[in-house]
């Protein structure tokens, strides 16, 4: 059978134009992806043994192997990991239907354009760190026999904008990665990955920690020598072996003090694929009625499919050295899915399902104490690095808000929730707003808004200062909203939002007096909240006289526990239908429009311009929290016709 050419789709060939003629800061990264391919392919192979012994391979197989050649200038990788099939080649390697590579191409024509930025950031972050051969290499070649199967093929590509796939031999399973290697430029930073020891010491930088031996084939000549030891003048002798050049200790599992700070973010590079050093990590070790180990790090920027629902989260989890989940989701709760790092037990069993650990009570135990020990060091960082805290919370806040609903771990995040507030204009802690209240105040107030600026702005907020009281803003789209309908109370302290329901403020006495006079007047304004309630029916559910209102004539409240106006606007815009929810327009009976108003309908109650009026006042309260009029055409012609008749001011 002959070969088959396809084309590479254009984000595919986009890809390998930047890798083949971008400049990159560290070339040799195309080792370390290629190293932690082969890794990932030995771990699902041992995974998939697990429920298929057919496909187990013996301990001395389980190897990463490196073989250089001089002379056809050559570099190849082999690997007896899971293998690929003749349709997963082309899947794979050539047409590149991934998620991310689109995230790839935005972020890196971003990188490429930024001052200082550097691809090989963004390489293996993106999954796509099989094409970062083509840094090193005119031509690649990849043969691959796929476990269970007998057929072999090879995938090779120039990067021209096409690859060739055809049936070959593989005699084991596996994949062998053929580099045929570009000119040696040392002045380009290209270093000559013919010799032994560019190979030592990339891998020993990047890949020490791999668990599974990495060997090279190493070939020397040496002078030779006779029965007693002594040199034998003008003979030598060539020795050809496979020596291991990785240490292969888990680095989890060695005692903090022989572990370098260096070390520690080169690991996080491998299991992350992040080209970043970690922001913070966590290290656990629990001994006792079982026995496990964690180490989890912080991210320092947020990963491109951190909202990516379809995208899969969670702990690498070995039992005794072996990998039985890649992402095992039940070690995290889904508002710590930025979250990487590794679990190791020995007392799990390796063959376990996914009910199975759901149901285990050790699974359970040791979600409980990272989410404990991650929190805890956000807490700690809280305290101590104010600043560094804050650069987390703008990259990882709003993930960590979606725990408010976490019944188990809500109370411990509240404490790390930053807001911005009427009393400052950067953000504070609900410890630091309970610390700075009234004595006599018993709940937490807050306010849901599109931004400070409105929030700032909002008619609710004019009670508020008057009194000096202190409102917390909410001004994150749609989670804000979100986080508001679930934080129930903080330290006893209940939270209320300051654009529902009824407001009182200020000590009994002086609520009992301001019932009082709103109550009197009530009774005046009876006939003209009669009319607005009858005019502006289809949209209010009631109009009544304000106690939150200084400065403003109205605004619209809604119920206690209603639908927010942003959710309600972002439902609308994604084309969900929302149920019809009338809000409460209130007048605030000392502004000077309210006054005129009522003084023309106590005048004349069919005067038309009183409809012009109730128009305005509807479209103001609107605008002023960010939404429109409903009807904008009916808006601009009651104001047109208010300021030609004069009665606009």
């Amino acid at each position: 059978m002959g070969a088959d050419t396809f084309e590479f789709k254009s984000e595919a060939q986009q890809l390998l134009n930047l890798m083949i003629h971008s400049l990159y800061s560290t070339r040799d990264i195309f080792l370390r992806e290629l190293i932690s391919n082969a890794s990932d392919a030995l771990d699902k192979r041992r995974f998939a043994a697990l429920t298929d012994p057919s496909l187990e391979a013996g301990e001395d197989e389980l190897k990463i192997q490196l073989k250089a050649d001089e002379e056809r200038r050559t570099l190849t990788l082999s690997d007896a990991g899971i293998g690929m099939s003749r349709d997963e080649l082309i899947e794979n390697l050539g047409t590149i239907a991934r998620s991310g590579t689109k995230a790839f191409m935005e972020s890196a024509r971003e990188a490429e354009s930024a001052e200082g930025g550097t691809l090989d950031q963004l390489i293996g972050q993106f999954g796509v760190g099989f094409y970062s051969a083509f840094i090193v290499a005119e031509k690649v070649d990849v043969v691959s026999r796929k476990a269970g199967s007998d057929e072999a093929w090879c995938w090779s590509s120039t990067g021209d904008g096409s690859f060739s796939v055809e049936e070959t031999t593989r005699q084991a399973i596996g994949t062998t990665i053929t580099m045929h290697l570009r000119d040696h430029d040392a002045e380009d930073g290209l270093e000559d990955f013919t010799q032994e020891w560019p190979i030592r010491s990339t891998v020993k930088r990047y890949s020490d920690f791999v668990q599974y031996p990495i060997e090279l084939f190493v070939s020397r000549t040496e002078p030779k020598r006779d029965d007693e030891g002594e040199v034998i003048e003008g003979e030598s002798e060539t020795t050809e072996s496979w020596e291991t050049i990785n240490s292969r200790k888990a680095i989890w599992a060695k005692d903090p003090s022989d572990v370098t700070d260096e070390e520690y973010d080169e690991f996080y590079k491998h299991i992350s694929r992040d080209w970043k050093e970690p922001f913070e990590r966590v290290r656990i070790k629990a001994e006792g009625l079982f026995d496990y180990t964690a180490l989890v790090f912080i991210p320092s920027e947020r990963p491109f499919d951190l909202f990516d629902r379809d995208q899969k989260h969670g702990l690498q989890l070995y039992a005794n050295r072996v990998l039985i989940k890649e992402r095992a989701d039940e070690l995290l709760p889904e508002w710590l899915r930025f979250v990487r790092g590794v679990v190791e037990s020995p007392d799990l069993t390796l063959n376990v399902s996914r009910e199975m650990l759901q149901q285990d009570k050790r699974v359970r135990s040791i979600r409980k104490q990272v989410v404990k020990r991650v929190t805890d060091a956000l807490k700690k960082l809280l305290g101590d690095e104010r600043e560094r805290y804050l650069e987390f919370w703008t990259k990882f806040g709003r993930v960590l808000k979606e725990g408010v609903a976490d019944r188990d771990f809500a109370d411990r995040l509240k404490p790390l929730f930053l807001f911005e507030s009427s009393h400052e204009d950067g953000l504070t802690t609900l410890d630091e707003y309970i610390e700075r209240m009234d004595e006599s105040q018993e709940e937490i107030y807050y306010l849901v808004a599109d931004s400070r600026g409105v929030a700032e702005r909002s008619p609710h907020l004019e009670a508020f200062k008057a009194k000096g009281v202190e409102v917390l803003f909410l001004t994150e789209e749609i989670i804000d909203e979100w986080l508001a309908m679930n934080l129930g109370q903080y330290e006893e302290k209940k939270f209320r939002s300051i654009g529902e329901g009824e407001v009182e403020l200020g000590t009994e006495e002086e609520k009992a007096a301001a019932e009082e006079e709103r109550n009197e007047k009530s009774e005046v304004y009876k006939p003209l909240m009669s009319f607005l309630q009858e005019k502006l029916d289809s949209h209010l559910k009631e109009v009544r006289l304000s106690s939150r209102l200084t400065s403003s004539p109205a605004v619209l409240v809604q119920d206690e526990g209603a639908m927010g106006p942003m959710m309600r606007r972002m439902l609308e815009q994604s084309g969900q239908a929302v149920p019809e929810q009338k809000r409460i327009l209130e007048l605030n009976p000392d502004h000077e429009i309210i006054g005129k108003m009522q003084s023309i309908h106590a005048g004349n109650p069919e005067e038309e311009l009183l409809a012009h009026y109730a128009e305005i006042l509807l479209g103001q309260a609107l605008i002023l929290e960010g939404d429109v009029p409903p009807d904008p055409g009916v808006f601009g012609d009651a104001l047109t016709a208010l300021m030609t008749a004069g009665h606009a001011g």
